[in-house]
């Protein structure tokens, strides 16, 4: 997994690319945790990522929660693969996903 940040005044665009599961979610939740403080935007970009784990949502959640009481979160660029998991999981009703 690689990641990419991008800040831009309150906003943080977090790009993933790779797979994020067991073994990579603890070290997006760790490189997210730390600029939480200030923002109000929280977007995701998942242009390249090819897997989502079930670690990989919790990561997810835990961040929509933190930013639903600063802020908004949203996820873009999601490919066909990663949104069937949204939906199985019903991830697609909790969390704000543009394609």
């Amino acid at each position: 997994m690689k990641i990419d940040k991008t800040k831009n005044g309150s906003e943080l665009t977090v790009a993933v690319s790779g797979r994020l599961d067991t073994t990579t979610a603890p070290e997006l939740e760790q490189s997210i945790s730390a600029d939480y403080e200030g923002l109000s935007s929280l977007v995701f970009d998942f242009s390249d990522l090819e897997y989502v784990s079930s670690a990989g949502l919790r990561v997810l959640l835990s961040a929509q929660k933190k930013m639903s009481k600063q802020g908004s979160m949203v996820i873009r660029h999601v490919n066909d693969t990663i949104s069937e998991i949204f939906e199985v999981t019903g991830f697609s009703d909790i969390l704000t996903i543009e394609k």
